[in-house]
């Protein structure tokens, strides 16, 4: 009688035991998607300064625009760390979308502006750098593509019952989807001098 009481107990504890397993499981999923968005960011962000050194030459003229590119480099740079802290936190995303948002203006800003210089264009650097943007840009959004599934996946399977009630008991909290809200930003940036 005392077995037959126990069986259910024990398969309930191990169907628990699964269920939280598959939710750390799914966590640590989008924490590495968020890492590969890391690391392409960070490529961004190194290659921004050559670029600002490319082209400080041909713009004497146009400090502000290369100082603002360094300054929302380097706000990107710190929000990327924050968000890399707890990629699933809204708030830590929001902040690092804002901070892209405006590097991403800072940098069309000088795209624009570097138009005005013939030989800059055709320069080899310039058009090195200028590839290497547009492919990092590309990885990003594949990583973000990548990120956002496993967090759906997460959440999903956080939300569902009966793994609910293993999440509630254990704080597994929702994960924030890498969104972009302005719909300016959702194009790649061009950053093609042909």
């Amino acid at each position: 009688m005392l077995v037959l009481l126990l069986i259910p107990i024990a398969l309930m504890l191990f169907a628990g035991i699964g269920i939280y397993n598959s939710l750390v499981a799914l966590r640590n999923g989008y924490k590495n998607a968020f890492a590969q968005i890391d690391v392409q960011l960070k490529r961004r962000y190194d290659l921004i300064p050559n670029l600002v050194e490319t082209v400080k030459g041909y713009m004497k003229h146009e400090r502000e625009t290369l100082d603002a590119v360094i300054e929302a480099r380097n706000q990107a740079a710190a929000a990327g760390k924050l968000a890399a802290g707890n990629p699933g936190d809204a708030g830590a995303l929001a902040g690092l979308l804002g901070a892209e948002n405006v590097l991403s203006g800072a940098l069309g800003r000088l795209f624009a502006l570097s138009e005005a210089y013939p030989d800059l264009k055709a320069g080899q650097n310039m058009m090195q750098l200028s590839e290497e943007l547009a492919t990092t840009e590309n990885r990003i959004s594949s990583a973000r593509q990548t990120y956002n599934s496993a967090v759906m996946t997460y959440n999903t399977k956080r939300e569902t019952f009966p793994s609910s009630v293993i999440a509630g008991m254990f704080n597994f909290a929702p994960a924030a989807l890498f969104e972009i809200e302005d719909n300016v930003r959702k194009e790649v940036p061009k950053v093609s001098f042909d």
